[in-house]
């Protein structure tokens, strides 16, 4: 769903996707900081429930939508697994009651992807590999970190007993098997 541009606050208007909300699925959308906290953008998408996956950003609380607090830093060795579960049943329990979902972190590139694609795996059946590229086809910048990648290959194996994604050495370090192509172009340059 894309709002028209008449409908968006005029500080909107022009700006790259980044500064809007990814559908994910009809329940769960993805977004940055500025977009969670902009109640005309919230109120368009109907959103009932926001979950903060950071611990650098204060929401806006708004009236009539429940807030979560995901405390995690976006670097590989802040530990997100725990996570996986609960945010995934919470967000399952939301769409449940007809309601919507907004995962957002600082730039929504990282920490609230990595949320997503666990709910992926977990209520949608989805392999890592076909959660990360729906969700990457919905919102073309996510990159989760790669302490992330290994916990969600490790949570992969915990719900499914395989993997579709694998770390590898590549010349800029451990990878995800997937950005192998990327990483061996942009080393060719």
């Amino acid at each position: 769903m894309t709002t028209s541009p008449h409908l968006l606050p005029p500080q909107a208007v022009g700006q790259p996707i980044i500064y809007d909300l990814s559908k994910i699925t009809g329940s769960l959308y993805i977004s940055n900081s500025v977009a969670a906290n902009n109640k005309f953008m919230l109120s368009c998408y109907n959103i009932t429930t926001v979950i903060n996956a950071s611990v650098e950003v204060v929401n806006t609380f708004f009236e009539d939508i429940q807030y979560l607090q995901v405390p995690v830093a976006d670097t590989p060795t802040s530990y997100i697994y725990d996570f996986f579960d609960p945010i995934a049943d919470h967000i399952h329990s939301v769409e449940m009651k007809q309601g919507r979902t907004l995962l957002h972190c600082a730039a929504g590139i990282s920490r609230s992807p990595a949320l997503c694609l666990a709910y992926l795996m977990k209520y949608r059946s989805m392999t890592l590999q076909d959660a990360h590229t729906w969700t990457k086809s919905c919102r073309p910048i996510i990159r989760p970190n790669n302490g992330f990648w290994e916990q969600l290959i490790h949570y992969e194996f915990k719900l499914f007993s395989k993997n579709t994604v694998c770390m590898i050495n590549s010349p800029v370090g451990r990878i995800p098997d997937m950005y192998e192509n990327e990483v061996n172009s942009m080393m060719s340059m």
